[in-house]
């Protein structure tokens, strides 16, 4: 018996809902803090003074919430605004300027893994200025949690929970077990109550607590400033059948009435295509008064007799109001007063007697559009072909006279949009990256330069504004930067001006990778061949794989190649044996030649076990060694710049020295205090050392600590030992130094006495303007006790303390602060003494502390533990001058309940836990080389770098972390940044075998995604893709779809006889003049071109009309000729005609050939093709033979060279999705009737069954599972399930073995497309016999990426203990319990449940961020260890880290 570990390694990225609201911040609050601006912006109408238009104009920005399968993410838009629309001209570069914003990007505020796939989300919002908003999710089957921002932890919380499932709740189901639709929730939009749909015909309305009731109580004293948000309080059930309903197409609630108004859309009595002529109207809307105190709906009005393709419903904001009826053919508005329609083209149909309704001047379908609001009267309609499309409403007072709808321009093929607040929508997408657009009315002057500029839009990122690989390859491919859309409304009473332009600009983007319908791997570009020479561990090859998607669909249809580590590209490299650190540095010869941002290194300093060699780093590296005044002749411990760069120091073990350029102008030695030993000074040495200009803090050998100060003025450093430590007998495990840099400190504002602070001038204008900024320097240092504190410097007053940091508590409070209120969900492990021998051993043996750039980034806080944890903080601003912090100059009446004891105290400063993937488990001892290095600039992306064996790149992309390893030169000794003539933002490491590496970042990819990724546009549908690795070669089916004369695609589908009726039929003619849309397949083989890594596509295959590619695989055939093998690439076709004609297909075989002509290195030749009696839609070879599925046959072919004989063959039930082989076996997929697992026996030359399964089952993709010897079959379903399954005869329950046995089944939450099979890497853990064993790598349609591993039966037994504990000990937010979330999903069909043989690594990675305490009081209850557990993990991550 065997067991399996499911664990996802790339989350789902496309995005199925998102909605904006106020989450983090009121209205009142985000008004305050945009006004902050030189002026304080007036009232709306003065728009004189230049610099109050930018603020204004925008208005309060609300958060984006956004859904993709069972990730929630809320972030927050950040803009960077110009003050005044003059200088717009000047900064282009940074992108089009647009109502004075000249860049916008989405920032993370908080990121969730739910238990359970979000089916359904809105938001509660009363629409007052100092209320937050909170979320409303609606989960399978009928569960509804409702979420909150919680300032105390800076994340959400759960505020209420509804559940309507269970045995109470059975009669609401009505004995059904399966619905069409998941449940539907809404909001009201004052906020008054929320309504969800469940089980088809259930409405439930959740009514909202009355606001400053019983909100903010006795009990929330904490709260009192922070604006409180909307509150569910209390919900009951309405029946829709007693209303006579039957079938609900949609509802919403409308503007404009006392109380809240529901709107539903139903269908009165069914039709279906073939009645459509004689009844068409079938549907109506039904407008409910729901009285929620008395729990009563009277309808006050209703509409009948609405198209039967009617689907969504629109509220119209006020002053209008009413309701948008959308249907695929026409549009309709309904108030209680007026109505008026809008036909869309020919097939929309209209009542009797009604009176003519107005057309629309082009053709379009509405079906399955998203709308969103961009003002009161303009909403935009995002098609389902990508198209953008703008319908105004035309009213006059409150009646509405017409509606004019107008095409603008293209877009991504959209699942959601919504609109943040007045300047920008967000478009969401399953199917391309979703996009941030800023649009304006009206066009400013500024704009016009750049109109014809088509890339300005998207680089705008000011930091780096040459970071253009952050932009998508697929972000709108055919839209300027702004756009301008007229409306020519003959007599408009609403609009100012008689043709309003709308301009748009897209400002940011965020990667989707989904849905993968099919993969493959291969080499990467700058893979090493003769790697496995000098890789020690496992043979590394498989560490260059990289996968290569198909992804998208229609005109954002894309290849993306992803790759689970970085590879970087290599400029240079040198042997350089022994090692121990580098360093690059900055020399200013004189002040301010080159700006800050893009100045040259100088000097690189490299450390040796016994001495130091400094290389100058201009046109060329050249060692100078001898030349210059530093201590060569002992290793550097670390090297920096000192006043602003003018300066450099050297640090090594028994002093210091200062340098400018290469002479030394001032040298100092270590000595023990001579107040501490009388007797003599004797040298001390250091042992690490942190620089912060102009400070140097050194740790000493000893376990104590001095800082070095500079003096500005004279360019000198002086030592100072600080007497806090001299009497505290505790010894320091690790220290930092922390320089909080910018205009406005961001420490200062978690102060008490903050406000008094901000008030002081901008910068003291020294002799050097830029090293001046206002920068506070902190110290942090960590005892070995586990204690925390940081320290002001150089007055060394203790600002900020915790108790117990090793134990990586969720939230850091200051310990000494005012109140210590506890924290919600956290339990004080400092109170309960632990008393176990593993907790004590574990020490902090490196410290970090830093904010990278952008307006309001925050610090981040890393501690790396001896046992190779990483902690990761996040610091954050809660307590009594939270809600003004920002505009803390104007408001100062929050000061008066401050007590003066704790004054200059970081009181209002926290840390929250930010969970990060690394996984390196090795033993730390405390006198390593420091791995932790920050960079600022590697390519244009920002982080650090982690070094140690297993290397790990940590990028800080919208203030999240992208954790990327680096396994391709093992472990890594040191690391550094180089920027100079020859590598532009380059780095430079050294690895444990002593080559020094001068490397770049390879700049195809996009590192902003859980895995670096490059996506190559298609501008077609990619199908399935498969890799010939002789050539390097990727195979590739692709459809495009082309517009063709009806009349031809009507000949062509029909037979020949019923062509000629066609021509006599039709007389009018005009009907074939129509075009009509058909998808034309073809077979690209691309390449991906060594030295560029450019994708390129080397040949093109295409297929006949109608034809659809359905497979390609490249096989190996044994030629019964020659008896020679031949690879191939096999092509299966389907003709699709109709239902009229008889299904067939063909099956193309081509061969590669070297050609003679060196442009191209291939030549690819079609060697047989054939037609079959069914669709081919798989092929295999098996032992030299050809196995093909066309239709419900598997037959077996051998190939002679120029035929395919068929030597045996199977018949199969309905249609075959996939096929499999291993060896003889054979495992085959059916569309309805789940899987069948053959063999082949070459005796008798017969395809015989051994097994099936006897179920019904839609399956999506099969494999098999290899653990050792044995063999195990693995099937994904429609129902988002995978299950495994086994052949065993011997067994009494396998009826004799005609039947499969089940060994375990997982519900994945996804639909999974594609299973490869990849073998797992030995891990030294693991000294188990088995060596052959195999993952499955799977992808999703959701844009998710998981492997399914076996395990062996201890590690099972072990986790699956920890996984049940873990079901309860760890709070899941919106209260979803893992388990239900796991068990199989069968949707109201008959199955008998399995064994539940899977452990899920999503849960147990909750493992991993809970506390010291808590962990060791698990790992106890479960009966093993700490380490024990984490180094199962480990084991498992190494072993599954093949791509």
């Amino acid at each position: 018996m065997s067991y399996a570990a499911y664990k996802m390694m790339h989350w789902p990225t496309g995005i199925d809902h998102c909605a904006a609201g106020f989450i983090t911040h009121s209205p009142a609050e985000a008004a305050a803090f945009s006004s902050l601006g030189p002026t304080i912006s007036g009232p709306e109408g003065d728009i004189d003074s230049a610099a109050a238009r930018a603020p204004q104009r925008v208005g309060p920005t609300p958060n984006l919430v956004v859904v993709a399968a069972n990730v929630l993410e809320v972030y927050a838009v950040r803009t960077d605004t110009v003050m005044g629309a003059e200088d717009g001209g000047t900064s282009s570069s940074a992108g089009a300027i647009l109502d004075g914003i000249s860049g916008a990007r989405l920032e993370l505020v908080c990121y969730y893994r739910l238990h359970g796939n979000i089916e359904s989300m809105a938001l509660l919002s009363d629409g007052t200025e100092n209320t937050r908003d909170s979320i409303t999710l609606a989960f399978k089957d009928a569960k509804i949690a409702c979420l909150e921002f919680d300032d105390s932890i800076n994340g959400l919380r759960t505020s209420s929970m509804h559940c309507f499932e269970g045995p109470d709740w059975l009669h609401l189901k009505r004995g059904r077990e399966s619905f069409a639709c998941g449940p539907v929730i809404k909001a009201d939009p004052q906020g008054r109550c929320g309504a969800a749909l469940f089980y088809g015909l259930q409405m439930i309305i959740l009514k909202a607590a009355q606001v400053g009731q019983s909100l903010v109580g006795e009990d929330e004293p904490t709260r009192m400033l922070s604006s409180a948000a909307v509150r569910i309080d209390s919900s009951y059930v309405i029946d829709l059948r007693l209303l006579e309903m039957n079938h609900i197409k949609d509802f919403t609630f409308v503007h404009g009435y006392i109380e809240p108004v529901l709107v539903i859309l139903h269908e009165q009595e069914p039709t279906w295509a073939g009645r459509i002529s004689s009844k068409s109207q079938t549907c109506m809307i039904s407008a409910f008064s729901i009285s929620m105190s008395l729990k009563q709906h009277p309808m006050i009005w209703s509409f009948a007799k609405l198209p039967h393709d009617a689907y969504q419903l629109l509220a119209v904001p006020p002053p209008i109001s009413g309701i948008l009826v959308i249907c695929a053919n026409s549009i309709h508005y309904h108030s209680q007063s007026t109505s008026c329609s809008l036909a869309l083209n020919s097939f929309s149909s209209q009542p009797d007697g009604s009176p003519e309704t107005l057309k629309t001047s082009f053709h379009v379908e509405l079906d399955a559009a998203k709308a969103t609001w961009l003002s009161h009267d303009i909403v935009m309609f995002s098609s389902k072909n990508g198209e953008i499309l703008l319908l105004t409403v035309v009213y006059d007072g409150r009646a509405v006279q017409r509606l004019d709808l107008m095409k603008s321009k293209a877009s991504i093929l959209s699942s959601g949009a919504t609109t943040l607040g007045s300047s920008f929508f967000f478009l969401g997408s399953r199917l391309a990256d979703s996009l941030l657009v800023q649009f304006s009315f009206g066009v400013p002057t500024s704009v016009l330069p750049d109109l014809t500029d088509e890339c300005a839009d998207i680089e705008g990122d000011p930091p780096f504004a040459k970071r253009i690989k952050r932009v998508p390859s697929d972000v709108l491919q055919d839209v300027n930067s702004v756009e301008e859309l007229s409306f020519h409304n003959n007599s408009v009473p609403n609009s100012l001006d008689s043709a309003q332009k709308i301009s748009f600009v897209v400002r940011d983007a965020l990667i989707n990778i989904g849905p993968l319908k099919d993969f493959a791997y291969g080499l990467r570009t700058n893979s090493d061949p003769n790697a496995a020479g000098i890789a020690k561990q496992s043979n590394y090859e498989l560490y260059w794989l990289f996968q290569v998607c198909c992804s998208g669909h229609g005109k954002n249809g894309t290849l993306s190649a992803l790759q689970q580590s970085i590879r970087p590209d290599l400029i240079t490299e040198v042997e350089l044996p022994s090692c121990t650190g580098i360093w690059t540095v900055y020399y200013k010869s004189s002040r301010g030649i080159t700006t800050e941002d893009n100045e040259y290194h100088a000097y690189l300093i490299i450390s040796l076990e016994s001495r130091t060699m400094v290389l100058q780093t201009g046109d060329d590296l050249g060692e100078v060694t001898e030349t210059v005044d530093y201590n060569v002749q002992a290793s550097t411990i670390a090297a920096g710049n000192l006043f602003g760069r003018r300066r450099v120091i050297q640090v090594y073990a028994k002093g210091a020295r200062v340098l400018d350029g290469s002479f030394m102008t001032q040298e100092l030695n270590f000595t023990m205090h001579s107040s501490e030993s009388s007797l003599s000074s004797e040298p001390l040495a250091a042992a690490s050392a942190s620089i912060a200009d102009p400070y140097v803090l050194l740790k000493m050998v000893d376990g104590t600590i001095r800082l070095l100060v500079g003096d500005h003025s004279n360019c000198t450093i002086s030592v100072n030992a600080p007497a806090v430590f001299a009497s505290s007998s505790e010894r320091i495990s690790s220290c930092t130094l922390y320089r909080d840099r910018g205009s406005e400190p961001w420490l200062r504002r978690a102060r008490t006495d903050a406000w008094l602070s901000t008030g002081i001038g901008e910068a003291t204008d020294g002799n050097d303007g830029s090293s001046h900024d206002q920068s506070d320097i902190y110290c942090i240092i960590c005892f070995e006790s586990g204690k925390l504190e940081i320290f002001e410097v150089p007055s060394f007053k203790c600002v900020f303390s915790v108790e117990d940091f090793v134990s990586g508590l969720a939230i850091l409070s200051d310990d000494l602060s005012h109140t210590k209120d506890a924290v919600i969900g956290v339990p004080d492990a400092t109170t309960v003494s632990v008393k176990k021998e593993e907790a004590n051993n574990i020490k902090i043996v490196e410290l970090a502390m830093h904010r990278w750039s952008g307006q309001f980034s925050r610090p981040f806080l890393f501690g790396l533990l001896n046992d190779g944890t990483l902690l990761c903080y996040h610091a954050y601003c809660y307590g009594g001058l939270e809600s003004n912090a920002q505009c803390a100059p104007l408001s100062p009446n929050g000061s008066s309940d401050l007590d003066n004891a704790s004054d200059s105290r970081l009181r209002s400063l926290r840390f929250r836990r930010v969970s990060i993937d690394v996984s390196s488990r090795d033993d730390i001892s405390s006198f390593t080389r420091p791995r932790i290095t920050i960079f600022n600039n590697v390519g244009g992306y920002e982080g650090l770098f982690l070094g140690g064996p297993r290397p790990t790149w940590v990028f800080v992309c919208r203030q999240r972390f992208r954790v990327h390893p680096q396994l391709c030169d093992g472990p890594i000794v040191a690391f550094t940044v180089l920027h100079n003539v020859n590598c532009c933002r380059g780095l430079i490491y050294v690895t444990s075998q002593g080559f020094l590496k001068i490397c770049q970042l390879p700049s195809a990819y996009n590192y902003d995604n859980y895995w670096p990724v490059q996506k190559v546009p298609l501008h077609g549908t990619p199908h399935q893709v498969t890799y010939y690795a002789e050539q390097s070669l990727y195979p590739l089916i692709v459809s495009v779809p082309v517009v063709r004369p009806l009349n031809q695609v009507l000949s062509s589908m029909a037979d020949q006889e019923l062509g000629l009726h066609i021509e006599n039929d039709v007389t009018i003619g005009d009907d074939l003049q129509k075009v009509y849309t058909v998808d034309e397949f073809e077979v690209r083989i691309m390449e991906l071109e060594k030295p560029s890594g450019r994708w390129e596509t080397r040949f093109t295959i295409p297929m006949q009309p109608f034809e659809n590619a359905l497979t390609v695989r490249i096989v190996t055939l044994q030629n019964t000729t020659t008896k020679e093998n031949e690879t191939l690439m096999a092509i299966g076709t389907a003709y699709v005609q109709g239902e009229d004609v008889a299904a067939r297909g063909r099956v193309l075989l081509f061969s590669f050939s070297k050609s003679e002509n060196s442009q191209n290195l291939f030549q690819v030749t079609e060697v047989y093709s054939k037609e079959s009696k069914g669709a081919v839609s798989a092929v295999a070879s098996l032992q030299g033979h050809l196995l093909i599925a066309s239709g419900p046959k598997i037959t077996l072919n051998k190939w002679t060279g120029s035929e395919l004989t068929a030597v045996a063959f199977y018949d199969a039930p309905l249609h075959v999705v996939s096929l499999n082989i291993v060896k003889n076996f054979i495992l085959f997929g059916d569309i309805h009737k789940s899987i069948y697992f053959l063999s082949w026996k070459e005796q008798g030359s017969q395809l015989s069954l051994l097994a099936k399964d006897f179920g019904s089952l839609d399956s999506f993709a099969t494999e098999f599972l290899i653990d050792g010897s044995t063999l195990s079959l693995v099937v994904s379903d429609s129902d988002k399930n995978l299950q495994i399954f086994y052949y065993a005869p011997k067994m009494v329950e396998s009826w004799k073995g005609q039947k499969l046995l089940s060994r375990a089944e997982f519900h994945v939450g996804a639909h999974v497309s594609k299973l490869l099979r990849i073998q797992m890497l030995p891990t030294q853990g693991l000294v188990s016999e088995k060596t052959n064993r195999f993952a499955l790598v799977f992808g999703t349609l959701d844009g998710g990426i998981g492997c399914i591993a076996p395990v062996d039966e201890l590690t099972f037994r072990r986790l699956q203990s920890l996984q049940r504990k873990l079901v309860d000990a760890v709070p899941h937010l919106c209260g979803l319990n893992p388990r239900s979330f796991r068990h199989f999903k069968s949707n109201g069909k008959a199955h008998r449940p399995g064994p539940d043989n899977i452990v899920d690594f999503e849960l147990l990675s909750r493992y991993e961020e809970l506390s010291l305490g808590e962990q060791l009081d698990i790992a106890q209850q479960v009966g093993t260890t700490r380490s024990q557990i984490l180094s199962n993990f480990s084991d498992f991550s190494l072993g599954t880290s093949f791509l």
